[in-house]
């Protein structure tokens, strides 16, 4: 039997809310177990989970029956509960995709369609005076009601979800970038070494990786298949001035246009008060380049050197030129803010953070659209989990425990 006759080592690498949810989920299940969580920077929630807009997401977008859809219903009612029981903020401030212009009048009802079909509460399609009742400052001439759609604050349900697995038993080590996996042979069965840049080492019997910017490396490490491969984008935010925040009750979202890949422009309240603005989607030149200023030119060369890039790039490239635009001219950013609330001004808007998406893009250019987990030996990767992924969080742990579980059984047997 692996380790021990009664205590299993696990080690999960990454210390964001899905690392967190998944060593606090193993010890509910395996209380007996021995729990390593690695995170490579000094703090946890430093990255994707502690950079972005603090929506709870209903589940009106994903194809029913995907692992999107299936886990992002059953994560919120996870995150709810679990913020109730921590006293965390959990507000349902409501959500409104705005439709401009007839062409995407006529999309609300696939969207509509498509939440009723994954359970999403509430939903309905409101004429252009129900949205001024709403949203009195937002423009449309109709829109796609979310009342459930609520925000939160995901750096401290992280922080109460690591509190949680250490009070279980975790161990959790800050500042621990894993640089090598070995798998080795500890008698009858497959261990893991994890080693560190200072050359320290952990070992493991099953390694959960879920590192979000580095993953698909990480997984490489291990001997995993090389696509998908992350790119990064970034997602750049201002924020209303003060005495502008009360130009919008709720999240205020245009409607997906489903020949792009990403959203657009949005206003998001947050648990803070704060209201952002945002976000834009550009190529980031480092997998943590937070700012045009930061360039790393290893990983350039390594977006550049994948095909599948290269082909996604032709496809969207006038997109790119389009969110380049925005980037580089707070002007056109704020011409993208005023369609839908055409009071704002560019002085109404603030600098504010900036944000990593780490995208999954298959060989062939194609976004990677559901969340992908892969095996080698004893290591399980979470190879693909953008937005909704902090909203289902606690759900993609239930998930990935279940395979790590069922897959220690099965070798045991």
């Amino acid at each position: 039997m692996a380790g021990t006759a009664s205590r299993t080592r696990y080690a999960v690498v990454g210390g964001g809310i899905i690392g967190a949810a998944v060593a606090r989920r193993l010890l509910e299940l395996r209380p007996d177990a021995h729990v390593t969580l690695l995170e490579k920077e000094d703090r946890l929630a430093a990255h994707q989970t502690g950079r972005n807009s603090g929506v709870v997401h209903a589940g009106l977008y994903y194809q029913p029956g995907s692992l999107k859809a299936t886990l992002c219903r059953r994560g919120v009612g996870l995150l709810e509960e679990f913020c109730a029981e921590k006293g965390l903020p959990y507000d349902e401030i409501g959500k409104v995709l705005v439709a401009l212009d007839a062409e995407e009048e006529q999309r609300l009802g696939a969207i509509a369609e498509r939440a009723r079909a994954n359970g999403v509460p509430g939903i309905r399609i409101i004429d252009r005076a129900e949205l001024r009742e709403l949203e009195p400052h937002v423009t449309g001439i109709a829109g796609l009601h979310s009342p459930s759609t609520a925000i939160v604050d995901y750096v401290a349900v992280t922080r109460e979800l690591a509190a949680d697995a250490q009070a279980r038993g975790a161990l959790v080590r800050t500042g621990f970038p894993v640089t090598a996996i070995q798998h080795t042979t500890g008698g009858t069965d497959e261990e893991v070494v994890l080693r560190g840049a200072s050359g320290e080492e952990v070992v493991a019997d099953r390694v959960l990786l879920c590192a979000g910017l580095h993953v698909d490396r990480l997984a490489t490490l291990a001997g995993d298949v090389d696509a998908p491969r992350i790119v990064p984008f970034r997602g750049e935010y201002y924020a209303l001035s003060p005495e502008k925040r009360k130009l919008v009750n709720g999240l205020v979202y245009p409607v997906p246009d489903p020949r792009y890949p990403f959203l657009g422009v949005h206003l998001t309240p947050r648990v803070d008060g704060e209201v952002l603005v945002g976000p834009n989607a550009v190529l980031a030149l480092a997998r943590e380049g937070y700012t045009w200023r930061t360039v790393s030119p290893a990983d350039l060369v390594d977006i550049v050197r994948y095909a599948g890039f290269r082909r996604f790039a032709r496809q969207h490239w006038r997109t790119g030129i389009g969110e380049m635009r925005g980037s580089l001219s707070k002007r056109a950013f704020t011409a993208a803010a005023r369609r839908y609330v055409p009071e704002l001004t560019v002085d109404d808007l603030v600098p504010s953070t900036a944000g990593i998406r780490a995208q999954a893009l298959e060989a062939d250019g194609g976004l990677v659209d559901d969340f992908r987990i892969t095996q080698k030996g004893a290591v399980v990767a979470v190879r693909n989990a953008p937005s909704p992924a902090a909203t289902s969080s606690l759900a993609i742990a239930e998930h990935l425990v279940d395979v790590v579980l069922a897959d220690g059984a099965a070798s045991a047997a």
